[in-house]
């Protein structure tokens, strides 16, 4: 296993890297529900989606990994292969739901990823969760139950989907911020992107359809678009602790609001807007406890 590099501190740097991969993923997902609707033509299902944001991703970044020639060093094949199975299967969920409901909705819910990594890392790496972090779980939880819309006649049954979506990227957390530790960027991103593609290609041959001239181009720039976003979310995660540059994803939510509002026209309503406060007040509050565990203790240790 290769041992993990020596990584200065760039906050800022991080920060910023990390506001712009948000804007690019909410960029993804609104081109995936232009997709997965009548906008652009017949509808496509969301494995095949998927598939275009791998293919034209792998594309893209093989190009330039035709001029950079990166050397891939001692990769942990066992968990790049974890980290694709669950991304590609929280990538097609997540596609699958922004088509159905609001994207402000779909992105909210996707922000209990983190809730689900922490509760992921009690089995997966011996982590102990303290009452403070099970509370914060908790609200983000109810804030998601708000924007499932519990009842007879106006429950989101697609809002599952993006639930899902969840919980596949939770797990998914867990293997970047390892692998980020361990192994360059973009020797991830090609491993990753190269193993993804093989996946979506396996799962879309039984719904394959042929796109429209406009479905091409949507999927092209979705995979370059997610590609960009990748490289953005790698460096922050590699210059900068976690518990300072997840909470920017935040961010997701503001954009993909403004581009559903500007494309089809959907503005949130009142439940949408709570459910989302209240999402993100939970993921907050799990940040702040997570900044905190981090921080010197005395002797005598109290955890969180």
């Amino acid at each position: 296993m290769a041992l993990p590099l020596d990584i200065p501190n760039r906050p800022a740097y991080a920060v910023g890297a990390m506001l712009v991969a948000t804007a690019f993923i909410a960029a993804t997902t609104l081109l995936a529900k232009a997709l997965g609707t009548d906008t652009l033509g017949a509808p496509l299902h969301p494995f095949q989606i998927s598939h275009g944001r791998f293919l034209f991703a792998a594309l893209a970044i093989g190009l330039v990994a035709l001029v950079l020639r990166p050397k891939i060093i001692e990769p942990n094949l066992r968990l790049h292969i974890t980290r694709c199975v669950f991304g590609w299967a929280g990538v097609s969920f997540m596609f699958a739901a922004a088509a159905r409901i609001p994207l402000s909705d779909a992105t909210a819910i996707s922000f209990l990823n983190p809730v689900f990594a922490m509760m992921l890392a009690i089995p997966l790496l011996g982590e102990k969760v303290g009452p403070w972090r099970w509370a914060a779980a908790g609200i983000a939880l109810g804030g998601a139950l708000v924007l499932l819309r519990p009842g007879p006649d106006s429950f989101q049954v697609a809002a599952l989907l993006a639930l899902g979506a969840a919980m596949m990227m939770g797990v998914e957390v867990i293997c970047i911020k390892r692998l980020a530790r361990m192994e360059g960027p973009f020797q991830i991103l090609i491993i990753n992107n190269g193993i993804g593609l093989c996946i979506a290609t396996v799962a879309v041959l039984a719904v394959w359809q042929m796109p429209s001239a406009a479905q091409w181009g949507a999927l092209a720039a979705l995979g370059v678009l997610m590609a960009c976003a990748q490289t953005c979310f790698l460096q922050a995660m590699r210059f900068a602790d976690a518990t300072l540059t997840l909470p920017m994803t935040y961010a997701t939510l503001v954009f993909a609001a403004l581009y559903d509002a500007w494309l089809f026209g959907v503005i949130p309503d009142a439940v949408s807007v709570l459910g989302a406060a209240i999402i993100v007040s939970g993921a907050a509050l799990l940040a702040w406890r997570e900044a905190l565990r981090k921080q010197p203790r005395p002797s005598t240790d109290t955890r969180s």
